[in-house]
């Protein structure tokens, strides 16, 4: 029998019981709070505004929580406070709640919202269901993507079969895997996976992988249309249909179009993957002018590592900001200062393309279990034709961070930036 339980039935059944004495002094305090928080929200938000009539090529407002970006030619006076409410899109970057690196990214279109991977660790599933709730309000996730098969990206949907998975906690409309893996079958993760993927399935999901989407064929598409004019291609991959050599290059990409704004996600694909994915994007978009193309937000391969956002790749698609998933200066993978995430080679390479570099979590003390926001969770958001970012502890960027002057080599692109 399939494990499955969704989210509209696991809170009936778990719907705690409350004391009325407790409700009302609950309620109180909320009302005060509220309150308080009515007089000093319009003071606090006050002057982070756009001003009118703006020339420059980019604008930026900066304060403790936020900061918005334009282009040429467009104006706003948006509220940073309307951000998340007004957004035609929101694309969130979480942190994951403990001390390793891993994936877990949440576009919100109007009600449409798009899960792309679950990572780091499955007792990583708390602390994202927490942060969903907050605006996959009907339990339902409409598109999940879940990029390969490596424990920082899919731990989230191959839990042990007493442990709810995000399979199990909300209900998921139309699924997207990657389309090869060297997982072994038997191995224990990936058995749960199989199981998770398959109870989803039998409760009535879709499932495509991302060379049947790009092929278009059992009924997947490339495009998928979202609210708002806002569009999700998925990408090509060689590695949809050949072996690689590593996990990572099996990664579904896709790219996000937003109006004139465009979204850039691949995974943990690695520089054979990337240089193939470019020339292939080239083809298939043969209508842009490639001397004048960028991206305006790249999620950055491999959580920034030295073998993924490579030159050739950084040439075709120029970003114009860039969101780092992973826990800064960790040892996880390698005791080599320079090549714990974000790596030197990744700074230097970003830096000829942006300055406009987010990280969301810092290790503090990874022996210790110590770890800390960076920038925190990360939002960014196209709110009435305008381009804004806004970020849960700070909107630092990387090369101001007390982190980076202390364990990177400052690039010379950023020296003048």
């Amino acid at each position: 029998m399939w494990k499955k339980a969704k989210a509209v039935s696991d809170m009936a059944k778990r719907k705690p019981k409350f004391s009325v004495g407790l409700t009302v002094i609950i309620s109180l305090f909320t009302f005060i709070v509220g309150l308080i928080g009515g007089v000093i929200s319009p003071l606090y938000f006050a002057e982070a505004r756009f001003t009118e009539n703006i020339t420059t090529d980019e604008f930026e407002v900066h304060d403790d929580t936020a900061t918005y970006y334009t282009k040429s030619g467009k104006s706003g006076a948006t509220e940073l406070t309307e951000l998340d409410e007004n957004a035609e899109v929101s694309v969130h970057f979480l942190e994951l709640g403990n001390k390793y690196t891993g994936d877990c990214t949440l576009i919100k279109c109007g009600n449409t919202e798009i899960l792309i991977d679950c990572g780091s660790k499955s007792n990583s599933i708390p602390t994202v269901d927490a942060y969903l709730k907050n605006y996959v309000t009907d339990g339902i996730l409409e598109y999940v993507i879940i990029t390969h098969a490596h424990q920082d990206h899919y731990a989230g949907f191959a839990t042990p079969e007493k442990v709810d998975s995000i399979f199990d906690l909300y209900e998921c409309k139309t699924i997207i895997t990657f389309a090869g893996t060297n997982q072994k079958a038997t191995s224990t993760m990936y058995k749960n996976y199989q199981r998770e993927l398959a109870a989803e399935v039998a409760a009535g999901a879709k499932h495509y992988t991302a060379a049947q989407c790009y092929d278009e064929t059992d009924g997947a598409q490339r495009v998928y249309e979202l609210p708002s004019n806002v569009k999700l291609e998925i990408l090509y991959n060689y590695y949809y249909y050949n072996k690689a050599s590593t996990e990572n290059d099996y990664s579904a990409c896709c790219m996000l179009y937003a109006g004139d704004y465009k979204f850039l996600f691949t995974g943990d694909l690695e520089k054979d993957g990337e240089e193939r994915l470019a020339e292939r994007y080239k083809t298939d978009h043969s209508e842009y002018n490639y001397e004048e193309f960028s991206v305006d937000l790249y999620k950055a391969g491999h959580h920034g590592s030295k073998t993924s956002s490579n030159e050739n790749f950084l040439e075709v698609f120029k970003p114009k900001m860039c969101c780092v998933c992973c826990c800064a200066g960790s040892p996880e993978y390698t005791k080599t200062q320079e090549n714990q995430f974000p790596t030197q080679q990744f700074v230097d390479r970003i830096s000829k393309y942006t300055d406009k570099v987010y990280v969301t979590t810092l290790c503090v003390d990874y022996d210790k279990d110590e770890y800390v926001s960076f920038n925190g969770n990360i939002v960014v958001a196209v709110v009435g034709g305008t381009l804004g970012l806004k970020c849960s502890n700070n909107s630092v960027v990387l090369k101001d961070s007390d982190w980076f002057k202390q364990n990177r080599r400052c690039p010379d692109a950023w020296k003048t930036a």
